[in-house]
């Protein structure tokens, strides 16, 4: 074509390119912070060799050069969105060019930080399931407004079931429609996260004090690394108490185990609201799609048909309540810290069954009848607890006096892992596979058949003279290559067992 010709072509036919929102720059700013951690070894580095002099213009240079570096990152990265596809071309010295087609992306995820939700924008991550993150997309900060209506266009192209509807006239275009069909499944609010934090009791926190007073040991009247309590008296005799504490010894006892206690309840409900503050589980057309958090907020779909398995999880303490949490393993990743999708963090089992529904799996019913894996299972916890008498004897017979508490710690082990086979048990429902594994943290694996990628039958020199084997089933998800199995049970019934899921599987 000629370029006159060209230069008739109709304006639509240009790309319209657009930059990220310029509070890129700004969230660079509050970037530096976590980023100067790097930076302090160079900086002690020179105070150490007495250059005290350059050290205020190190850290100057180090800003300016990471906002220079932000600047141009921002100024030569530019996306734009097509009818069928997204285009997203970056890089400072070499430029990268790549087109992701709407059909190739599994889930269109937004996260917002506080920074983030202070300033209204948004990042967007394209999955497009080409294994692994590496191999996905992201658009760091857009406006909230062209986040939603960005995920919006993509889930109308992809939908063959619903349609998305019209924004009503008057409605501000960075408002997103609506999907038709949409309903919420479950939602957690102030009080049960409040309820879900006192039975997430953690020390944790404890660890981050300790850090804390290891830094500022310096200004402690005793040293932390040495504990004796003649510091502590000593610390009472500067406020006339030493006689009270002496006298009082079970004072600070109860007072220690109070704030351990506080500590925990603290820490775990801290954890709970921050994680899941204004939890929401959606029913789209195509997805569950779950939002939660109160200073970073995420929005993350998990595909009906790219569901493998449901795992159901509660604590010794919680079922008898009858508290549990369900998460879900999924072709679609949950980000780099979870392995599997949280969809229900907290509730009871008949608010669980709905979403089960969803993705058609079911819990086994009341009259399930349950097969148990053989004893045999205790094997690995007596073989351990043997380690420990015998680290016992040895510890006696060099005269150490604590060694008595190895053959009390293999009795313990051997105990433990003989009461722990009473919970291997699993049960074929026709369609799926249900697996319960645990006492302390009981957790029951939904598996359908049509899921499962392989199985495999293992048996050695022990399981073989038992007519025993162990059922491993591949499935995909989850943790890259996640797997359950069955352990030390007929090998007839680990036969049929396998043919019927290859054959359901074929099926499929």
């Amino acid at each position: 074509m000629s370029e006159e010709g060209a230069a008739r072509l109709p304006a639509e036919d240009t790309p319209h390119w657009q930059r990220l929102h310029p509070a890129t720059l700004a969230l660079a700013i509050v970037k530096l912070g976590p980023r100067s951690l790097n930076f302090l070894p160079a900086v002690a580095a020179l105070g150490f060799t007495g250059n005290w002099v350059y050290i205020v213009p190190a850290i100057l240079a180090f800003i300016l050069l990471s906002l220079v570096a932000a600047w141009l990152h921002w100024l030569r990265f530019r996306f734009t969105v097509g009818d069928n596809e997204v285009v997203i071309e970056s890089g400072i010295l070499s430029r990268q060019h790549r087109t992701i087609p709407f059909d190739r992306i599994q889930d269109v995820s937004i996260e917002q930080g506080l920074a983030s939700r202070a300033l209204g924008i948004a990042k967007v991550g394209f999955e497009t399931g080409a294994g692994g993150k590496e191999n996905d997309a992201h658009l760091d900060a857009i406006a909230l407004g062209a986040a939603q209506a960005l995920r919006t266009t993509i889930r109308e192209h992809r939908s063959d079931t619903a349609q998305i509807a019209a924004p009503a006239e008057g409605t501000p275009a960075s408002a997103p429609a609506a999907a038709a069909g949409d309903r919420l499944l479950f939602a957690m609010g102030p009080r049960q996260l409040l309820v879900a934090g006192l039975f997430n009791f953690s020390l944790a926190a404890l660890a981050v004090v300790g850090a804390g007073m290891q830094l500022f040991d310096n200004f402690l009247p005793f040293d932390f690394n040495v504990f004796n309590p003649r510091d502590w008296i000593d610390v009472a005799e500067d406020y006339g108490l030493d006689q009270w504490v002496v006298a009082h010894r079970w004072v600070a006892g109860v007072g220690a185990a109070l704030s351990l206690i506080f500590i925990g309840f603290a820490s775990g409900i801290a954890t709970m609201v921050f994680a899941n503050w204004d939890f929401r589980l959606m029913r789209e057309p195509r997805a569950l799609r779950r939002t939660r958090g109160l200073t970073t907020r995420t929005d993350v779909a998990v595909p009906v048909r790219r569901v493998q398995a449901a795992i159901v999880i509660t604590g010794w303490l919680r079922r008898r309540f009858g508290w549990h949490e369900l998460r879900l393993q999924s072709l679609a990743s949950d980000g780099e810290k979870e392995k599997d999708h949280q969809v229900v963090p907290f509730a009871r089992l008949s608010a669980i069954d709905p979403v089960l529904a969803e993705v058609s799996i079911t819990q086994p019913g009341a009259d399930q009848p349950w097969q148990h894996s053989h004893r045999i299972v205790a094997l690995g916890g007596f073989a351990g607890a043997v380690f420990a008498l015998l680290g016992g004897a040895i510890a006696l017979s060099l005269g150490q006096p604590l060694g008595w508490l190895g053959p009390l710690a293999g009795l313990l082990i051997a105990a433990a892992s003989l009461f722990g086979t009473r919970f291997h048990r699993w049960a074929d429902m026709h369609e799926q596979v249900a697996i319960r594994r645990g006492w302390w943290k009981p957790k029951l694996t939904l598996l359908p058949h049509a899921s499962v990628q392989s199985v495999d039958l293992k048996t050695d020199f022990i399981l073989r003279p038992l007519g025993l084997a162990t059922l491993v089933f591949g499935v995909p998800g989850g943790s890259s290559l996640a797997s359950h199995e069955i352990p030390a049970i007929p090998l007839d019934t680990a036969k049929e067992l396998r043919r019927r899921i290859l054959a359901a599987k074929a099926r499929a």
